[in-house]
């Protein structure tokens, strides 16, 4: 039990200090994790709607494949983006490998597929049904598109605050395609895991809490940004 305790404290005590190298992976994650979130957004979202609205060909087994890659191992993501970035690989010539680069785009990989999974989930609980009304009240398909992205839009939030909670707590894939180098590519998860190794239990507990915090503040941030959009809306709708 004392070392949480102490873990809690020297957490405080770091946060306090500005300890310039705990300053340097707390931003270098935010960068990676934040700037993954947005590219999974903008290919997550119009690629998970698009298989919602329209009937394509083979729309079953794109799903399907889609709904499997959520659940892809880090590991393996890891794997997947260091033999594309390699030497040998199709794009060792551009040396991404080992730089933030390489570890977004294994974030992406991984976050990509669970916005289009989740986005497609929630505009096709409402796709049939507002589709109709809309239709109904004269709207067109384009129109009644618009009507069921914004009604879908809590299902849209909650996958990305999914998608976040996924990037932002990854330690497999950054490490194996960012090497866990000091102050270029070492972040808060790989830092946990490399004072756990060192047996330096009270900093990676501290480290942690610094992990769990941030991670809060940014949920916190969407749930108030969430909460006054809706507040917005129903105060047009009643004026």
């Amino acid at each position: 039990m004392d070392i949480f305790v102490q873990g809690i404290k020297e957490g405080f005590l770091l946060i306090w200090q500005m300890d310039a190298e705990i300053v340097n992976v707390t931003l270098l994650s935010l960068q990676v994790s934040l700037t993954a979130l947005v590219l999974s957004a903008l290919i997550g979202i119009p690629v998970g709607a698009a298989l919602a609205l329209k009937n394509i060909r083979g729309k079953r087994i794109i799903l399907n494949t889609i709904y499997t890659l959520m659940g892809l191992p880090p590991v393996l993501a890891g794997l997947l983006v260091y033999l594309l970035l390699t030497s040998r690989g199709p794009l060792g010539q551009y040396e991404l490998l080992f730089t933030p680069a390489a570890m977004v785009m294994a974030q992406v990989l991984l976050a990509a597929p669970i916005v289009c999974g989740l986005t497609a989930r929630a505009v096709m609980a409402l796709n049939q049904e507002v589709y109709d009304t809309a239709a109904t009240l004269g709207a067109s398909r384009r129109q009644a598109a618009a009507v069921i992205m914004r009604e879908a839009r809590m299902g849209i939030i909650a996958a990305l605050t999914t998608a976040l909670g996924r990037v932002i707590a990854e330690v497999g894939a950054v490490m194996l395609v960012g090497g866990n180098i000091r102050w270029h590519t070492r972040v808060l998860t790989t830092s946990i895991v490399l004072e756990t190794r060192m047996g330096n239990f009270s900093t990676a507990i501290a480290i942690g809490i610094i992990l769990l915090a941030i991670s809060f503040a940014i949920n916190l941030l969407i749930l108030a940004l969430e909460k006054r959009t809706f507040r917005y809306e129903n105060t047009i709708q009643i004026t």
